[in-house]
């Protein structure tokens, strides 16, 4: 039984890379178990493991006494003495017990306590692994799926894609191939939990970076991103250097990259803005596709009043304002947009320059480019 069972440690250790030394103190506490439970031992018990020998031997501490009353946890002082003979009353002292057929009634034993202790040391080293994937994208396979949950094999461990955290737009198949973002990872009593999401804003922030090298490297910088998932979304950037076109980057040449990310999230229409400190030109770079005539800046209220062509409120606004609405996430201003007509009215502007500024934001929509 012990050849076997340190061949089962070693295999453990190799194929599923769970140190040895927990292996060992398992099944040291398995051992120590196994004997007070047979053998109506509640003394302070060690069992010595040796490897090179494959054998196992327990030691109990004893007291020495003149006169033994209980021989479990005491020993006579003679027979201490021939052990040692310097050995005196109130000694204590350690007596191998090791009965005759510990070996079968120890594997008993050992095997629930050994699994339990190897499943949680197996539980550890995949949280340990998953732990550091913690809002980064992972790439799965769909095991399968209930009313409630979409199933994504990751690997080691199954992670569960909650209704609230699918896409709208998205069917999904067993079987198909699947990027996540993985919102949260738990080492629960049930074992480690992958929290995945399809509709987080960090999926597309992650995609950018897989799919943009001057992302990827740090030459162009993501500001902000603001989702509605399977529908629009808009992500602001920027690059230090006036020489890189932050926009220009993210889109790629034709809109190659942009429609990569596209493709992976089944259509989803992406606004890339430019990001400017100015919330002027940052406010009016995120109404694109929208053209702006003005923006009144209420810094006190971080909010903002944006002046648009009468026949751009619409678009400015978006289909159940939709527009406004990811721009104010966007930015972190509130926007209030009115029509030339309405701030003519209200006295907001008395002239109006007919030269439209200049759009320099992108959007997927943009024909020229598909």
């Amino acid at each position: 039984m012990s050849d076997q069972l340190f061949d089962a440690i070693d295999y453990l250790e190799k194929e599923k890379g769970i140190d040895k030394d927990v292996l060992m103190e398992a099944l040291e506490a398995a051992l120590i178990s196994a004997y007070k439970k047979n053998f109506k031992s509640a003394t302070n018990v060690r069992v010595d493991i040796d490897e090179d020998s494959a054998s196992m031997r327990v030691f109990s501490r004893k007291t020495v006494v003149e006169e033994v009353e209980n021989d479990l946890e005491e020993i006579a002082l003679e027979e201490a003495r021939e052990m040692d003979p310097n050995y005196e009353p109130d000694d204590v002292i350690e007596v191998e017990v090791t009965p005759k057929d510990f070996g079968r009634i120890a594997a008993q034993a050992a095997k629930q306590v050994v699994t339990q202790r190897v499943r949680e040391a197996e539980r550890g080293v995949i949280f340990s692994e998953y732990v550091d994937r913690e809002e980064d994208i992972m790439t799965g396979i769909i095991s399968r799926k209930d009313p409630r949950f979409v199933y994504v094999n990751l690997g080691k461990i199954e992670a569960k894609l909650a209704e609230s955290e699918q896409m709208p737009t998205e069917d999904y198949y067993v079987h198909d191939r699947l990027k996540v973002f993985v919102n949260k990872v738990e080492n629960t009593s049930k074992g480690p939990q992958i929290y995945i999401s399809r509709t987080h804003p960090g999926l597309l922030k992650r995609l950018f970076e897989m799919e943009v090298p001057e992302i990827y490297d740090g030459t162009v910088e993501i500001k902000s991103v603001a989702r509605e998932a399977g529908d629009r979304s808009k992500i602001s950037v920027h690059a230090d250097d006036p020489e890189i076109d932050a926009v220009g980057s993210c889109v790629g040449q034709k809109g190659q990259r942009i429609q990569v990310i596209v493709d992976e999230l089944k259509g989803e229409k992406i606004d890339v803005v430019e990001w400017s400190e100015d919330p002027v030109v940052y406010v009016s770079n995120a109404l694109s596709p929208s053209k702006v005539v003005d923006v009144l800046v209420n810094e006190e209220d971080k909010a903002t009043t944006v002046i648009v062509p009468d026949y751009q409120l619409s678009l400015a606004i978006g289909k159940r304002g939709q527009n406004a609405r990811l721009a104010a996430k966007l930015t972190g201003w509130k926007i209030d947009i009115k029509s030339e007509s309405q701030a003519r009215e209200e006295g907001l502007i008395t002239d109006y320059d007919e030269d439209e500024q200049d759009d320099d934001s992108y959007s997927d929509n943009d024909e020229d480019l598909f």
